[in-house]
């Protein structure tokens, strides 16, 4: 990778190299085992003209998303967040009903399920053909595409401008950004509205989040360098919200630059704690790989120990940032018996790279394990309640981000 893909910039500086990985979410299917398996670097660089973090495009997003494994209904607290990012856009843009409003990136229509709920016109804008099939039998009329400037002015030729335009969690997994983002511009109506959330790059290296590094996240974004890849596309940020989701995000609420006005003073505050974290200069970079290293070393500690002691350990969840972690750390089934996952459609495959088999989530109240690796860390809250049940029979949860912590499920009161 020898240029910036967002300004062009020559000078760019390693973060943190996590060796070679195949895609996180190419799953393997049981005749898959013997057949040869690609594997790409991992490098994350900054640039330090514009300061956006990247890793070079070496897959394509059409490999990527042709069929895709994320369906994000099985995750019930990703449902209500949506829900409530519905009620409180609605009210930011003041949607009646001859409004429209285009998802970019709409998965099964988890998100747009609540704008048709509420009577509103939508589309959902999803290059995977399996998970936009999802959608529309849900109700949710959905186009089979990648936006592009050309997408973005047809879609508006069609159905007309759109007065709010969500893309939430897509924002990094494009590697022409700036084509991406005019093709957000194409589709926002003049005085309309643009949110997209990401995951916040200062959250990622205070926690230690270096999972969330992967093939089809290109690039990582502070707010700092979102403004310039807004601008890139003719638009400006106006406001901004940190959010819990994915271990830390923001939201960044955008409108064409014609009329976007001076940003919040919450940008203003945003902007300042990455300033004062060094993300605008080499210091604030250094360290991570450091920390990246003890992540690996600690966790290998346990689950080797584990392993003498005769103890099983299971995994829970089979997301695309437990991949670049099994893969960063060499754990195979000796150390990982299997994962399990509430998403049929990864029953009977295998975790690239690594191989662990993934089965129903039932199989872990039958075996009865001494300790479940959780790794979609970032859904603590949620799968701890879900997995309570592991205390019944003294079974401990490990999380592995932002440091190894092994916890105690208290086993369930009984009544008379």
């Amino acid at each position: 990778m020898t240029q910036c893909r967002l300004c062009g910039s020559a000078t760019l500086a390693s973060v943190v190299d996590l060796g070679a990985t195949p895609p996180c979410e190419s799953f393997l299917a049981a005749d898959q085992l013997d057949a040869p398996e690609p594997a790409f670097p991992l490098h994350l660089r900054v640039c330090t003209d514009c300061w956006l973090a990247q890793i070079p495009p070496l897959i394509t997003p059409e490999e990527t998303f042709k069929e895709y494994a994320y369906f994000s209904s099985f995750s019930t607290s990703w449902v209500e967040h949506a829900r409530t990012f519905v009620a409180d856009a609605v009210e930011r843009a003041g949607l009646g009903p001859d409004a429209f409003v285009v998802e970019v990136a709409s998965n099964d229509g988890y998100l747009l399920k609540h704008v048709v709920d509420r009577g509103i016109r939508c589309l959902g804008i999803e290059p995977s053909v399996n998970v936009g099939a999802a959608a529309r039998e849900a109700g949710v009329p959905t186009l089979t595409e990648f936006l592009s400037p050309e997408t973005g002015a047809a879609v508006r030729a069609e159905h007309g401008p759109a007065n709010l335009v969500a893309a939430n969690n897509v924002y990094a997994h494009i590697p022409d950004v700036v084509g991406f983002t005019q093709g957000l511009r194409a589709l926002v109506a003049a005085d309309g509205w643009v949110s997209i959330e990401v995951q916040h790059l200062l959250t990622l290296i205070e926690e230690n989040q270096y999972d969330t590094i992967y093939h089809e996240h290109f690039q990582y974004y502070t707010v700092a360098s979102a403004i310039r890849a807004l601008a890139s596309g003719g638009l400006a940020l106006v406001d901004v919200e940190l959010l819990p989701t994915h271990g830390g995000s923001i939201r960044l609420w955008a409108r064409p630059t014609e009329v976007a006005g001076e940003p919040s003073q919450r940008v203003n505050d945003v902007l300042a704690r990455e300033k004062a974290a060094g993300l605008q200069e080499l210091s604030g970079y250094t360290e991570f790989s450091a920390r990246v290293a003890k992540v690996r070393r600690d966790l290998l500690k346990f689950l080797i120990k584990a392993a003498e002691q005769g103890k099983t350990v299971v995994g829970y969840g089979a997301p695309g940032k437990g991949n670049t972690l099994l893969n960063h750390c060499g754990i195979r089934p000796d150390l990982l018996a299997y994962t399990v996952d509430r998403n049929p459609y990864k029953h009977g495959r295998f975790t690239p790279g690594t191989r662990i088999p993934i089965l129903p989530p039932e199989r872990i109240a039958e075996d009865k394990p001494d300790y479940v690796l959780v790794l979609p860390w970032n859904l603590r809250a949620e799968l701890t309640e879900q997995l309570s049940y592991v205390g019944d029979w003294g079974g401990r949860l490990v999380f592995p981000i932002p440091e190894l912590s092994i916890v105690e499920v208290p086993a369930k009161e009984v009544s008379a």
